[in-house]
């Protein structure tokens, strides 16, 4: 297995191959909990608070590189996503997001009728990328903004950190995954918390596919929400299907929190992953409309955030076979909001 990291602007070094360990995922029903304000996660699916069944439909925005491109939320909104994941900075790599900007990401997010995820970007590749900080830093940033967040449940996931733990100690995932999500729990934040695999997102070693179960439980919510990013680890079809089958088939919930087309590390099955999720009813969340460099600029859905310059990507996943026009659903919160 293959991976390597894309970030704006730079081009994480070529990692060399390690042998995954093929281990048994274990299934777990969902623990009681209290009824959940907003989103909630109930036998492996993700529902909104009036029970309807949500599947993400969306891609990601970097706002926290692009602050002057807010404009992004609504075109891609016009082209039918019903979802983006925004890119937020803790302030420990880049110019960190205070409360009044998160507040205004959401306000932006709901006036263009998207749901909302929410991730900080700084624990990109933690242990192995240079400044990169950890789940527990994360946490404390979240903690933070929680006036930004706090009643908006039904709208809001945070997605606790991006692509946590890079290749080296990647096993302190489980451990740091759950601490960060009971911080969080005991600081009283009561949202759809989303968590990103570690391996640079791709999970080649099955550590969150093999752990999933015991993070799930270890939330007293049990609103967790797991997500893999896909690329040149998943360049077949039968690795894309047995990734996120066994997921399904456990009752666990996950995403595809990123992927593309073509990446530095492999050549991803975009196709088996739109299909995929599509025939299992998963959501999925492309990288990235657009402000990518260091080499990977045809990660780009448009060209220079102009909406009307679409690529060969942005087309593929906006207008092809399972792409984002012909498959999403608005979230039912919109229509009962405005009804």
């Amino acid at each position: 297995m293959r991976s390597t990291r894309h970030l704006p602007l730079r081009i994480a070094p070529a990692l060399g191959l390690v042998a995954a360990l093929l281990l048994p995922l274990l299934g777990l029903g969902a623990p009681a909990h209290a009824a959940a304000t907003g989103f909630r996660i109930e036998n492996g699916r993700l529902l909104e608070a009036s029970g309807n069944d949500f599947v993400m439909r969306g891609v990601n925005h970097a706002h926290t590189w692009f602050p002057d491109r807010i404009s992004s939320l609504a075109h891609i909104k016009a082209k039918g996503a019903n979802t983006v994941r925004v890119v937020l900075s803790s302030g420990d790599r880049w110019t960190r997001n205070d409360a009044a900007d998160v507040a205004n990401v959401v306000g932006q997010c709901k006036q263009n009728r998207l749901i909302c995820v929410l991730e900080v970007h700084d624990t990109t590749g933690y242990w192995e990328q240079s400044g990169s900080v950890s789940l527990s830093r994360a946490a404390d940033y979240w903690i933070s903004v929680q006036s930004a967040l706090s009643g908006q449940e039904d709208y809001v996931i945070v997605n606790i950190g991006n692509e946590p733990h890079g290749n080296l100690n990647f096993l302190s995932w489980t451990a740091d995954t759950k601490a960060a999500i009971q911080k969080l729990r005991g600081a009283g934040l009561d949202h759809t918390i989303m968590v990103d695999a570690p391996n640079w997102g791709q999970d080649w070693a099955f550590t969150m596919r093999n752990n999933a179960a015991s993070v799930f439980a270890s939330d007293p919510d049990a609103n967790t929400i797991f997500s893999v990013h896909m690329y040149g680890v998943f360049d077949t079809a039968a690795e894309v299907r047995d990734y996120l089958n066994r997921f399904v088939t456990a009752k666990l919930p996950i995403v595809v929190g990123e992927f593309g087309h073509n990446h530095s590390d492999g050549n991803p099955d975009e196709d088996a992953i739109l299909a995929t999720a599509q025939q299992l009813g998963l959501g999925y969340l492309g990288w990235s409309w657009s402000g990518n460099g260091g080499g990977v600029e045809y990660l780009d859905m448009v060209t220079n955030f102009d909406p009307n310059q679409l690529t060969s990507w942005g087309q593929r996943i906006f207008n092809g076979p399972n792409g984002i026009a012909a498959t999403s659903e608005e979230a039912a919160i919109y229509s009962s909001a405005s009804s």
